[in-house]
């Protein structure tokens, strides 16, 4: 069949226009396809815009109510600075009150230091030799880690004469400034430390003539003067934790250390051993503990002897061991388990010492679970000792006889030191008896000393109102020469 001319013409015609329709769909597709992509690359620029949009809202919406806290943040401090201004100016009143009483407290301090050192006396070897029969053993009355003390007379004065074993001793310059400072120290419950002999390295204590608590343990003791033992040891340890610039800490308590007087009143001996044997080999413990007795050791502070550390709480853990034996009686080995047993079962009266007579139950429950929180074995469980004295002055109270005063925690005038009137100036001398007979009334044991010695001394008189204007005017008399001087 023939196709003419005309009509492949106009199929050419018509396949071009098709080709160019395509093309132009394409280029439309194409354009499409572009502007959709634009557009969500717009929709998602927009959701990232909307959502930084809410962020920002939100910040700001935080930003104004910290501004509003800080508002009112700002109003209350304004409203405490009068508070603040006030309180700066009470701290600063309070700090110069502080400042005036250090001051005060130094000028004293040298005061008490210029008393003990007229109070204190340093002897000859020669005289310790002649006092002790040559340190002879029939004047031996004791003997320990420590040393051996005698018992010899100086100047017509009975005294202890304790000469330290050479070991681990310091030099002579180290032992007098210790020695300076162990003079210094001076309360009721506390032997007096006399003098000392640098020569011999012996010590010159008071002569206590009814030797130790540990001799009267096993013996007839009333109750109502074991509450007073208790209390005394208290007191001497508040005294001495409280000390300033430095607390002194005993470090060896137990009841041979602790002796008594013609009256029973207890003092505590020994005072700075470990401070005098063991300075110069650095330890604290490695010496003290090699010459202790095996029963020594029930009174040490069970994290003395793991650390070797030892602090006031350490004569508060052999405080209570003491405390717990003066109520039972029993030895310092298990005393403390076999109290706890009886408290929890509610028998106390079981283990309480029978000799001291009637423990009536409310004291003795008091004292045991006071003795049993101070020796618990957490050092941080335990009391300090003035915690200790608030809680054994009630049980004073309990008691018929003189209540021990809380004024003999605080430093012992001079006139209380219990030096011999051997080693005092007379005049000092006159003004300390003139004192005590004024203080007659609130020392009952004071004014049967001195009925005894009724006739030797010069300031009794017979008549009690003449005897106390008498020591009255012997005292304004004396304090006038000292002010003269």
């Amino acid at each position: 069949m023939l196709i003419s001319h005309g009509t492949i013409a106009q199929v050419d015609v018509a396949e071009i226009a098709y080709n160019k329709e395509v093309r132009q769909r394409k280029e439309i597709e194409e354009a499409v396809a572009k502007d959709e992509m634009q557009l969500s690359a717009l929709r998602k620029q927009r959701d990232e815009v909307h959502e930084e949009l809410q962020q920002a809202r939100q910040k700001m919406a935080a930003l104004e109510l910290q501004i509003s806290d800080s508002d009112q943040i700002l109003k209350d401090i304004k409203a405490k600075l009068p508070e603040a201004y006030s309180h700066l100016d009470s701290i600063r009143g309070e700090h110069d009150l502080s400042q005036q009483e250090r001051v005060h407290q130094k000028k004293e301090e040298a005061t008490t230091s210029t008393r003990g050192a007229e109070h204190f006396s340093e002897f000859s070897l020669s005289e310790l030799e002649q006092a002790t029969e040559n340190f002879h053993e029939a004047s031996k009355i004791g003997e320990g880690g420590y040393g051996c003390v005698y018992k010899g007379t100086l100047r017509h004065t009975t005294v202890a004469i304790k000469r330290l074993n050479p070991q681990g001793m310091q030099r002579t310059a180290e032992f007098r400034r210790e020695i300076d400072v162990l003079s210094r120290v001076r309360h009721p419950n506390l032997v007096t430390l006399i003098g000392a002999c640098p020569e011999a390295r012996a010590l010159v204590y008071e002569y206590l003539p009814s030797g130790s608590l540990e001799d009267h343990l096993t013996r007839k003791l009333t109750w109502q003067v074991r509450i007073r033992i208790a209390a005394e040891i208290c007191s001497a340890l508040v005294f001495l934790h409280s000390r300033k610039p430095l607390s002194v800490v005993h470090g060896d308590l137990k009841p041979v250390n602790i002796l008594l007087d013609s009256n029973f009143v207890s003092k505590i001996s020994d005072l700075g051993m470990y401070r005098l044997l063991v300075r110069s080999i650095g330890s604290s413990t490695l010496y003290h503990c090699m010459h202790l007795r095996k029963r020594t050791f029930a009174y040490m502070d069970p994290e003395l002897l793991s650390s070797g550390e030892i602090t006031a709480k350490s004569d508060v853990y052999s405080l209570g061991v003491i405390l717990l034996q003066l109520l039972t009686g029993r030895p310092a080995f298990g005393v403390s388990k076999a109290v706890k047993e009886a408290l929890d079962m509610k028998c106390l009266e079981r283990v309480l010492d029978a000799s001291a007579g009637d423990w009536p139950y409310v004291q003795a429950e008091k004292l045991a679970k006071l003795g049993l929180k101070c020796c618990d074995m957490n050092r941080r469980n335990r009391p300090d000792a003035k915690e200790a004295w608030k809680m054994l002055q009630p049980l004073m109270k309990s008691i018929s006889f003189a209540r021990l005063s809380p004024s003999s925690i605080m430093l012992a005038p001079e006139y209380s030191s219990g030096i011999p009137s051997y080693f005092i100036c007379p005049i000092f001398k006159e003004s300390r008896i003139a004192r005590q007979t004024v203080a007659i009334e609130h020392h009952p044991y004071k004014q049967n000393s001195l009925t005894e010695n009724h006739g030797r001394n010069p300031i009794f008189i017979r008549d009690r109102n003449t005897q106390i204007r008498a020591a009255h005017l012997l005292s304004q008399a004396s304090k006038s020469a000292d002010d003269t001087r």
